[in-house]
């Protein structure tokens, strides 16, 4: 490890893959309230036209890559707003074009941009320099700010967009910005995992966290912890197996997942703890919906209509409204 650290390139990488690792779920969660867990995948190819325009140009490939993904991801949101072209066809026409628009740009770049494009595409760790780490982080911190201020919005938009149009949130805006962070996560991420794995950066944490986190929020935080920790542990993985980082932290990352769901799962059977789900449950609750929260054992419930509703993973369990055991109300 010693050794690892005195090289200063792989110092670069550790830190572009602690910033990747921390702001990635925090977006990522949001994609998947959403049922958009691929559209980073969609920004990936989009970013690429912007790659293809900054080797072609001899300018920052980070930054027109950023320029053209806050474009495309505000045009989307603007396309599905307006009605006028299906949401699923404007992602498509607009991600496939970027990725068609990137090759063909990049195969007029000048000579060796061949050698580059495989590193944005897969991660290239080692091609880290100091500027690139300074703009991965302001683009991190940026991603921070954000969704720690506006993290309530973001989360109820991403529920149900028609509650909160009722509610007068703006939702057009909300959904603008996801777009807009998405695609500043993937102009971060490209050279630690590359463009064609960034989406399992933003997922796969967050699958984890689900299990292993009771509310949205404990969740987000267990998605934080693990893809910093496989992102870091992938490239310390990577540099010994001399294997590609990218992939290497989305196995980790996927390893991560499959042996949390066994440990909870095989958890939740020992412990014989039975749940009744709630069959219908339209109204997604959160910190502050309005409702009632009551203390119950190590989580809280949201009373609702008569029923007690509590967040356990990726569903909602129905608890016996009769329950006075540890309760006390949070308001």
């Amino acid at each position: 490890m010693i050794d690892l650290l005195a090289l200063e390139f792989m110092q670069h990488a550790l830190l572009a893959a602690l910033l990747v690792g921390a702001s990635a779920p925090l977006v990522g969660v949001f994609l998947v309230q959403r049922g958009m867990s691929l559209v980073g995948d969609g920004m990936g190819h989009v970013a690429l036209a912007g790659v293809g325009v900054g080797l072609l140009t001899s300018t920052s490939p980070v930054l027109t890559a950023l320029v053209v993904v806050v474009l495309a991801a505000v045009a989307i949101e603007v396309l599905r707003h307006l009605g006028r072209t299906g949401g699923d066809l404007a992602l498509a026409i607009m991600f496939y074009g970027g990725l068609a628009a990137g090759v063909v740009i990049i195969a007029k770049a000048p000579q060796g941009s061949a050698t580059n494009l495989q590193g944005y595409l897969f991660g290239a760790l080692t091609t880290v320099s100091r500027g690139d780490l300074v703009q991965f982080a302001v683009l991190a911190a940026v991603v921070l700010v954000t969704v720690m201020l506006l993290r309530e919005r973001l989360f109820a938009v991403a529920q149900d967009e028609e509650y909160s149009r009722a509610s007068g949130l703006p939702v057009l805006a909300t959904n603008i910005l996801l777009a807009v962070l998405t695609g500043v996560t993937v102009v971060i991420s490209m050279r630690v995992i590359g463009l064609l794995l960034i989406s399992a950066l933003m997922i796969l944490p967050n699958a984890t966290g689900q299990y292993l986190g009771r509310s949205f929020r404990g969740g987000l935080v267990w998605a934080v912890i693990v893809g910093t920790l496989t992102s870091v542990g992938g490239v310390v993985t990577s540099f010994y197996a001399d294997t590609p980082s990218g992939a290497t932290i989305v196995l980790l990352a996927i390893a991560v997942f499959v042996v949390s769901a066994a440990a909870v799962t095989a958890a939740r059977t020992l412990r014989g703890r039975h749940h009744q789900t709630a069959e219908a449950h339209e109204h997604v609750h959160w910190e502050e919906c309005g409702h009632e929260v009551v203390l119950h054992g190590d989580h809280v419930d949201f009373l609702h209509d008569g029923h007690r509703h509590a967040r356990h993973g990726d569903h909602w369990d129905e608890h016996d409204p009769d329950h006075t055991e540890l309760e006390g109300s949070h308001r």
